[in-house]
């Protein structure tokens, strides 16, 4: 039973070392808004064609994974997103870059993000696993 139990636990820790994260760079600049994926163009978009302020980049990175948010991999965060008026935000929206400087953005599909990072969850769940069966190897040995 205790050779069971430490197999199980050297797969549960074998299955947390594929999970690791490796890093590669983006293939193209983008912004996620409101779970949207939106991938910059060069067009430049008139300040008085600027709507209301609809969001800010929460979560920069420019290494390849998965983020949750209104994520950037080319805006900082704190980088503001605008309606183009006369454009529904699910064509276009305006991301700006510097005062009275805004680049149109083109809505591309649904960021395949998630709100959850399912490697990290299932670290944290390897380690309560780990953690509950070291309690019973050491509660069996007590008896």
């Amino acid at each position: 039973m205790q050779r069971l139990i430490s197999l199980f636990f050297v797969f549960i820790i074998g299955c947390t070392f594929l999970t690791s994260t490796t890093y590669a760079k983006w293939a193209y600049a983008f912004v996620v808004y409101d779970g949207n994926t939106y991938i910059m163009s060069n067009t430049r978009v008139e300040p008085k064609q600027i709507g209301k302020k609809i969001g800010r980049v929460t979560k920069y990175s420019d290494q390849e994974g998965i983020y949750s948010g209104n994520f950037s991999n080319m805006f900082p965060e704190g980088t503001e997103y605008y309606e183009i008026k006369g454009v529904k935000t699910n064509d276009a929206i305006a991301v700006k870059e510097r005062d009275e400087l805004f680049i149109k953005a083109n809505y591309s599909g649904q960021y395949a993000g998630s709100k959850y990072n399912w490697q990290h969850i299932f670290l944290y769940f390897s380690i309560v696993i780990l953690l509950f069966g070291i309690i019973c190897t050491f509660k069996i040995r007590m008896k």
